[in-house]
């Protein structure tokens, strides 16, 4: 029996692999985002954390694109290819992180919230809108300003405050699922809570969540890179925190563009391969999307 399911499980691999290469946007999020999370574990190996201490800076200031310096220099004379390199260890960690902390949260509170019916849905749900209708931006920048600087901090205030429409849509596909035949059959069976839920539920859920997850990552980083603008960061170098300094620097009326323009674009690279793979997914694991593209 396990190694029919072993077959099974196999076979729906093959298909989804070969319906995923038929998406070529997807293809290409997928390299960017392989090539930047290779680039952030191997970073260890070829540099160290000193490149961020102002004191390593020993370049000219501001110093313009180079043989020696390829990415240009910034503010304290360090390497802005290096920093960037380093800041993406930042950036994807808290992406990653975040999004996973919204995605339990919201998993749990949207299969409650539609497993459950009477008053324990209904007060789950009342959680889910309330947290829906706050500012998700002004809330984490509250929480990360009283639990103060630290990855920890900004991963927990980015993934408490980002999880409702996480809810909202497992809820949705959660109704969809138990309105199902089987689900009535499991009940009469004496099925409890906890085997419906883990068993039936969530199994169904889980493809629609790998998507939103991938779409989660995106926004957190987005979500990271804005706090550190606005000054709630990690107290380590991200690409939020370097867009920081060079606002704090001046950089734009030094006409220091490297500075401002490439970690800029490393957010939105890595933004855009996130959205791109995010979308590709959905159309691959969402039967109605495939029916339509059909």
């Amino acid at each position: 029996m396990s190694s029919v399911t072993w077959v099974r499980r196999q076979r729906a691999l093959q298909r989804f692999w070969s319906e995923f290469r038929m998406h070529r946007a997807g293809m290409v999020g997928l390299a960017i985002l392989l090539v930047a999370v290779v680039l952030a574990l191997i970073a260890p190996l070829f540099i160290d954390a000193g490149v961020t201490n102002v004191v390593s800076g020993t370049r000219a200031k501001m110093a313009p694109p180079s043989i020696d310096d390829p990415l240009g220099t910034d503010e304290s004379g360090r390497s802005v290819l290096l920093m960037i390199w380093w800041g993406s260890r930042t950036s994807l960690l808290i992406g990653f992180l975040a999004a996973l902390l919204s995605m339990v949260i919201g998993t749990t509170f949207g299969i409650a919230a539609g497993h459950f019916r009477g008053w324990v849905g209904a007060i789950i749900l009342r959680i889910t809108d309330w947290f829906l209708v706050l500012p998700s931006l002004v809330t984490a920048l509250v929480l990360a300003a009283i639990l103060g600087g630290s990855t920890a901090t900004i991963i927990v205030a980015i993934g408490v405050t980002s999880w409702p429409s996480t809810a909202r849509l497992i809820r949705a596909q959660t109704l969809a699922v138990e309105a199902r035949p089987y689900i009535e059959r499991s009940l009469a069976l004496g099925a409890g809570h906890w085997h419906i839920t883990t068993r039936h539920v969530f199994p169904n859920v889980a493809p629609l969540l790998l998507a939103s997850t991938t779409l989660e990552v995106a926004s957190a980083i987005v979500t990271e890179s804005t706090l550190a603008f606005l000054g709630v960061s990690a107290n380590k170098t991200s690409w939020g925190t370097m867009l920081r300094g060079s606002y704090d620097w001046g950089a734009a009326t030094a006409g220091a563009w490297w500075y401002i323009l490439l970690p800029g674009l490393c957010i939105v690279l890595v933004v855009m391969a996130f959205t791109l793979c995010g979308r590709a997914l959905e159309s691959v694991l969402n039967p109605r999307l495939r029916t339509r593209a059909a």
